[in-house]
C-alpha cells in the first residue's frame, strides 16, 4: 500500500507540473516569455497524458489487480524504467521539441507501455479473469498497444509523404483517440466493473455483453469522427456517428446499472464519493454528446475550423472526465484522501477556463466580442488547478481529513 501511495504521488506530481506548464502557456499570451511555445506545449501535453494519467491508471490497476507480495520487484523495475522514459521527454521535449532525444524516449515508453502491459496480462490472477472488470481492463491495454501505431508510422509517413500530408495528422488523431476514448475511458470503466463487483451488485452477463459490445464497437468506428475534416465521403460521417450513437448507448446500460443500484452505491460511498461519482456521469455524458455532435457536417467543419472548440473538448475529456474520475477512484481505494476545498477549487478552476474557452470559440463563431482582459482571467483561473492538486499532495494543517503516510 506504502509503494502504491507513493507511486500516486509520483503521478500526482507530474499532474502538478503538467498544469504549471498550462498556466505557463496561456501566461505567455499576457507576458511573452523567452520560451518556444510550440516546444512546451508538447511536453505539456505529454507529461499530462503520460506522467498523471498512464501512471494513475497503471498503479490502480496493480493495486487492484496484482499480488504486490509476489510482483513488486518486477512492478517497480517496469515503474522505474518508464520514469526514466518520463524524465528523459521532460528533459528533451522543452529544448527541442519532436527531435532525435525526445523521439529516442518516446519510443522507449510504447516499449515500457508494452512491458506494463505483457506484465499485467501474465500475471493477473485466473480468479479475476473471468471478471467484467478484468475483460474491460484487457480490451483497454490492447486498445493502448493499437494506439502505437500512430506513432510507429509517424516515421514513414514524414520520410515518404513528409509532415504536410493528411495521413500525419491522421496518424497523431488514430493515436490520440484509442488513447483516450480506447484505453483511458475503457480502463476506467473497468475500474468501475471492479467497484460494482466489489460491493456485490449482481449484473446479467447479458447486460454486461450488450454494453461491452456497443461500447467497443462504439469506439473503433468513431474513430471516423477523426478523420472528418478531410471532407471524406458520406459513409465516413455515417461510421463515426453510429460509433458515437453506440458509445452513448453504452453509456445509458452504465446509467442504468447506477440508477438500479443507487442505494447500495449511496451507502457504500461517503457524499463526497457519491457527488464525484455523479459529476463525472455528468462531464461523460456531455463529451459524448459533443463527440456525436461532430458526425453532422455542420458541426464537424465547426470542430475543424475553430481550434477553441476542439481545445475546450479535449481539455474537457482529460481534466474533466478522465481526471475526476481517477480522483474518485483513488479517493475510494484508499489512495489517496480528497477534502471538499481541494475538488472544489479543482472544479473551479476546470469550469472557469472550460467556460473561457468554448466562449472564445463561439466568439470566432458567432462573431461575439471579446472582452477586455480575457487572457489575463483564463491565466488566472487556470492557476486554481495547480493550488488544487497540491492541497491533494499535500493537505494543509488545518485540514480535518489528513492524507495518510
Amino acid at each position: 500500500m506504502i509503494v502504491d501511495k507513493t507511486h500516486i504521488k509520483v503521478s500526482l506530481g507530474y499532474f502538478l507540473l503538467a498544469a504549471l506548464l498550462g498556466v505557463l502557456l496561456r501566461t505567455f499570451v499576457v507576458a511573452p516569455m523567452p520560451i518556444n511555445y510550440r516546444f512546451i506545449v508538447h511536453t505539456h501535453s505529454h507529461i499530462a497524458l503520460l506522467g498523471w494519467v498512464y501512471i494513475a491508471l497503471t498503479t490502480l490497476l496493480y493495486h487492484l489487480f496484482l499480488d504486490k507480495q509476489l510482483l513488486e520487484k518486477s512492478y517497480r523495475r517496469i515503474f522505474w524504467f518508464t520514469q526514466l522514459c518520463l524524465l528523459g521527454m521532460l528533459l528533451s521535449f522543452p529544448f527541442q521539441g519532436y527531435a532525435l532525444f525526445s523521439i529516442i524516449f518516446s519510443t522507449l515508453f510504447l516499449l515500457a507501455s508494452y512491458w506494463f502491459s505483457a506484465f499485467f496480462l501474465k500475471h493477473a490472477p485466473q480468479s479475476l479473469k473471468g471478471t467484467k472488470a478484468y475483460i474491460c481492463v484487457k480490451y483497454a491495454l490492447w486498445f493502448m498497444i493499437g494506439s502505437s501505431i500512430g506513432p510507429w508510422s509517424l516515421g514513414a509517413i514524414m520520410t515518404v509523404l513528409g509532415p504536410e500530408s493528411i495521413w500525419y495528422r491522421l496518424a497523431i488523431y488514430f493515436y490520440l483517440h484509442f488513447q483516450y476514448n480506447g484505453w483511458m475511458i475503457l480502463a476506467l470503466m473497468g475500474l468501475f466493473f471492479y467497484l460494482v463487483e466489489h460491493l456485490k451488485i449482481n449484473i446479467s452477463t447479458k447486460t454486461f455483453r450488450y454494453f461491452f459490445r456497443t461500447t467497443v464497437l462504439g469506439i473503433i468506428l468513431s474513430f471516423f469522427l477523426s478523420t472528418l475534416w478531410t471532407g471524406p465521403e458520406l459513409i465516413y460521417y455515417i461510421l463515426g456517428g453510429l460509433g458515437a450513437f453506440l458509445q452513448l448507448i453504452g453509456y445509458g446500460i452504465l446509467i442504468n446499472i447506477c440508477l438500479g443500484n443507487r442505494v447500495v452505491l449511496k451507502s457504500a460511498l461517503s457524499p463526497l464519493q457519491f457527488n464525484i461519482l455523479k459529476l463525472v456521469a455528468f462531464l461523460l455524458l456531455v463529451k459524448m454528446i459533443l463527440q456525436w455532435l461532430t458526425a453532422w457536417p455542420y458541426f464537424a467543419n465547426l470542430a475543424a475550423t475553430v481550434l477553441d472548440f476542439t481545445i475546450g473538448y479535449l481539455h474537457w475529456t482529460f481534466l474533466g472526465v478522465i481526471s475526476v474520475a481517477i480522483f474518485f477512484f483513488l479517493e475510494f481505494f484508499g489512495l489517496i484522501k480528497l477534502t471538499r476545498m481541494a475538488i472544489a477549487m479543482y472544479l473551479g478552476g476546470f469550469l472557469l477556463t472550460e467556460g473561457l474557452i468554448f466562449y472564445r470559440g463561439m466568439a470566432a463563431w458567432l462573431g461575439w466580442p471579446l472582452f477586455e482582459d480575457y487572457s489575463k482571467l483564463l491565466a488566472g483561473g487556470s492557476l486554481l488547478i495547480p493550488m488544487a492538486v497540491i492541497l491533494i499532495l499535500w493537505p494543509y494543517k488545518g485540514n480535518p481529513i489528513k492524507m495518510q503516510a
